[in-house]
């Protein structure tokens, strides 16, 4: 005769284990961002998703080593015909390197 197989738990220790829906610090969930914030963010992503276009659109030049306004003007100059908003958010926004610096600005030349 062959001997009679027990359960796994017939073997080992059975361990029981902590509820988790007890006591805990339930941290407060963060309020949810206002209208106004979610609009400009929405109009940044929108603004750089141009920029970003503008960088990618191989009609106004390489663009590896000069600002964005630089490219600009430089198709400008060779009339080329580059977008006239790409230069008024340029200028607008003349202080943020996202902006004035080109998609490959963080590539070495």
């Amino acid at each position: 005769m062959t001997a009679k197989r027990g359960l796994i738990t017939d073997s080992f220790k059975v361990v029981k284990k902590a509820r988790r829906g007890g006591k805990q610090d339930k941290r407060p969930t963060p309020p949810p961002p206002q209208k106004a914030e979610a609009e400009i963010e929405t109009a940044r992503e929108e603004e750089l998703q141009k920029l970003r276009q503008f960088d990618l659109d191989c009609r106004f030049g390489p663009c590896t080593g000069i600002s964005r306004l630089e490219r600009w003007e430089r198709a400008k100059l060779h009339d080329l015909k580059p977008p006239e908003e790409i230069r008024d958010l340029l200028l607008q926004t003349s202080d943020d390197p996202e902006y004035s610096q080109s998609l490959w600005s963080e590539y070495p030349v």
